[in-house]
């Protein structure tokens, strides 16, 4: 199985104890739907290798997952930083215009009043707001993920559809306003002459 075949669940991050536990980083929406699985792809140098899981308990997007043949701190610690996969398979199947974000990277941004605007370079999940990137006239955009602003996806033409609010392209394409900028700052906000 090939990372084609795959979608990235998240990252192992640290040991966890003495027994050979360790932390699993879930970059999804819903990290509770993992609670469940019994094997996860461990991506160890470059190749997807397969591990049973024998429990793992999550909280919030963080889990702590025994892994089978996994008995020490040291083995344990030649995972951490590894990229964890599952399969594609695994995904439930979305009704027509939702989206997971690893699909739609590399999708053109239609915005309904202003046409094409970019491509789609990333998904942050940054709580408590995941961010759509995206370049536009040479500056990075983010643009919130709701179903307001990015309300489907054309997957067959690979069209990311978004209702951009008027003002969000200007905050990052205008420069700061003249007066003071920061980097005149000297910290001396006070500066009177007393006599």
């Amino acid at each position: 199985m090939t990372k084609d075949d795959c979608f990235q669940l998240g990252k192992i991050t640290k040991t966890h104890g003495i027994r050979g536990e360790v932390v699993f980083f879930l970059d999804v929406d819903m990290p509770e739907l993992y609670e469940t699985m019994d094997s996860v792809l461990i991506e160890i140098k470059g190749d997807l290798v397969p591990y049973f899981i024998e429990s793992i308990s999550v909280n919030r997007n963080r889990g702590i997952v025994a892994l089978e043949g996994v008995e020490t701190i040291e083995e344990a610690q030649k995972l951490v930083n590894s990229d964890l996969y599952l399969p594609l398979d695994n995904l439930d199947e979305l009704e027509a215009g939702q989206f997971y974000f690893h699909e739609i990277v590399g999708f053109r941004i239609r915005d309904e009043k202003l046409g094409d605007l970019g491509t789609v370079r990333t998904v942050y999940n940054v709580p408590p707001q995941d961010l759509i990137a995206m370049d536009y006239q040479g500056k990075e955009v983010l643009i919130p993920v709701n179903d307001d602003l990015t309300p489907s996806a054309d997957k067959e033409n690979k069209i990311l559809n978004v209702r951009l609010p008027d003002g969000l392209l200007d905050v990052y394409l205008n420069e700061p306003s003249a007066g003071r900028k920061a980097a005149d700052y000297d910290g001396d906000e006070d500066e009177t002459d007393e006599d």
